[in-house]
């Protein structure tokens, strides 16, 4: 937080209501911003569920909203470094990342518990960190980038409000950052309920079986949820979700690769 370093608990009492208990020098700032965090402001107004699919995940998960943390580099950096490998191989690198640069989370956190580093701590690890946590040159120069420009980001997020687009054409300005890695920003930290991660290795498949019986690419995805325009994410989300879908996960997988020993 601007304020400092927070850590928080959040326990959720019912579809509406849930209790905070945060400690560090940020906590009232992210007290203050917990509706936000919450997805309290999430807006489906006009989200019609007029799939069967996605009429069960609205009665299965009433409380369920797109939250907006306003934090796009904590967003950001870790969606760098999950581009194009296996997500136990990003999450590895990403924990590699923070215990090592991180300062101790304040309040009765775990040992290894970790504050996010701050902007210019990110722009300071050196190559061989980035390489030692398995993140290649290319991610690496990216999220160096990305960390470099972060003031800039964040003041771009906090002006724009709902103007999704304006944040998503600047994070897309910096090289190594694309059309996925947008998206996963805009769910994660700007409220994007339209923000669709196309590129994923999962999704389109996932929303095609779900959604037509069969998997589809990218393009066949474009236009199934165009209906859904403004909520296209959250069709993805609920697709996500729900157990009455069932995708073959036999097939052809992408490889591991140790970028350690390159």
């Amino acid at each position: 937080m601007e304020s400092g370093p927070v850590t928080y608990a959040i326990e959720q009492l019912g579809p509406r209501h849930v209790r905070a208990t945060a400690w560090g020098p940020g906590r009232h700032e992210l007290l203050d911003g917990l509706e936000s965090l919450v997805g309290a402001r999430d807006d489906s107004t006009g989200f019609v569920p007029s799939h069967p699919v996605l009429a069960d995940g609205v009665r299965r998960y009433p409380g369920l909203r797109v939250p907006r943390t306003g934090r796009v580099l904590e967003a950001l950096i870790p969606a760098i470094i999950e581009q194009k490998v296996l997500g136990i191989d990003a999450f590895a690198a990403q924990r590699r990342l923070l215990v090592r640069f991180g300062e101790a989370a304040p309040g009765p956190a775990p040992d290894e518990m970790r504050v996010f580093p701050t902007a210019e701590q990110w722009a300071a690890v050196p190559s061989w960190e980035w390489h030692l946590a398995g993140v290649d040159p290319s991610r690496a120069r990216a999220a160096q980038a990305a960390a470099r420009l972060a003031p800039q980001l964040e003041r771009l997020a906090e002006r724009s409000g709902d103007d999704h687009a304006a944040v998503h054409r600047g994070l897309r300005s910096i090289p190594g950052v694309g059309v996925w890695t947008s998206a996963e920003v805009g769910s994660r930290a700007l409220g994007d309920a339209d923000a669709v991660p196309f590129g994923d290795y999962h999704v389109a498949k996932d929303v095609g079986v779900a959604l037509l019986g069969r998997p589809i690419d990218d393009d066949e995805l474009a236009e199934v949820l165009e209906p859904w325009r403004g909520h296209r994410y959250r069709v993805v989300r609920l697709v996500g979700l729900s157990p009455l879908v069932r995708t073959e996960r036999r097939g052809p997988r992408m490889a591991r690769v140790d970028h350690r020993r390159i």
